[in-house]
């Protein structure tokens, strides 16, 4: 399975492209979006096309997830099962189907109804885990995401070209933006330690993306040597640890101010 993502800056936006992604005749398992805040309070949320789950071998899976959290999107005509996530860092997203939960770990609940065929192979490999951080950066400012999965090179052009159509921003794009807002202070930083970050920018980034990704986060380099090693061929020392390094410290800094927003935020409730 091949991954196509598109970041939307609107809902309307994203459930017009899934809708369009339906459209085109892909089906409801290879459909997926997230969307910040709550499902429950989702626009389009809608009553479980009933047809659409059994066919794709859902039905069970929604109730081994938890209870109540699931509607659908009627509005996106998809027919997905969707539940509210609160991640870390972001918030609560609405993660309509199953692979778009499973990307978070939601998996784990939905691993149980799995066992007996619930969650189909397709919907479980393919999940485009390593821009995971730059997915929770866009929900963070209000963006929404749809991503598909293609069965092959060909359709998946085709459904780049549906999401471009609908006003998607590329995955790439977002990386750049992502990382254009974090460089002068990272740069900064630095240059302070003596180096130049111009000449040693590529491997520090690399180290800061690595430190990203979900299956690395909260371990430290050492920790995670071996295998950094194997997928990146890098060495003990140099800008790729200093950026690894750098990059878990940013992770840590997003969590914790939102923590520190969420805690006022419930303060001013009271």
């Amino acid at each position: 399975m091949k991954s196509v993502v598109g970041i939307f800056r609107d809902r309307e936006a994203a459930t017009r492209a899934a809708a369009a992604l339906r459209d085109m005749g892909m089906g409801p398992a290879h459909v997926n979006v997230l969307l910040p805040g709550d499902a429950d309070s989702a626009s389009a949320a809608g009553k479980v096309e009933t047809a659409d789950m059994e066919q794709a071998g859902m039905g069970r899976a929604v109730g081994g997830v938890v209870g109540g959290a699931f509607g659908a999107t009627a509005g996106m005509g998809i027919g997905l099962a969707a539940a509210t996530l609160l991640i870390p860092g972001v918030g609560p997203v609405a993660a309509i189907g199953l692979a778009a939960a499973a990307l978070f770990g939601a998996g784990g609940a939905v691993g149980g109804a799995a066992a007996a065929g619930a969650l189909e192979d397709h919907t479980s490999h393919g999940l485009p885990k390593d821009e995971l951080y730059l997915y929770e950066d866009a929900l963070r400012r209000g963006h929404s995401v749809v991503f598909a999965l293609a069965e092959d090179d060909t359709q998946a052009a085709a459904v780049r070209a549906k999401l471009d159509a609908n006003g998607a921003e590329t995955i790439d794009a977002a990386r750049d933006a992502w990382w254009i807002g974090l460089r002068d202070d990272e740069a900064e930083r630095y240059e302070k330690t003596g180096a130049h970050f111009a000449a040693d920018e590529a491997s520090f980034r690399r180290g800061f993306e690595a430190a990203m990704h979900p299956d690395r986060r909260g371990k430290s380099f050492d920790s995670a040597r071996a295998e950094l090693a194997k997928s990146f061929g890098v060495d003990a020392e140099g800008p790729f640890r200093h950026g690894y390094e750098r990059g878990l410290e940013h992770a840590r800094g997003v969590a914790q101010k939102f923590e520190e927003s969420e805690t006022g935020e419930i303060a001013q409730r009271r």
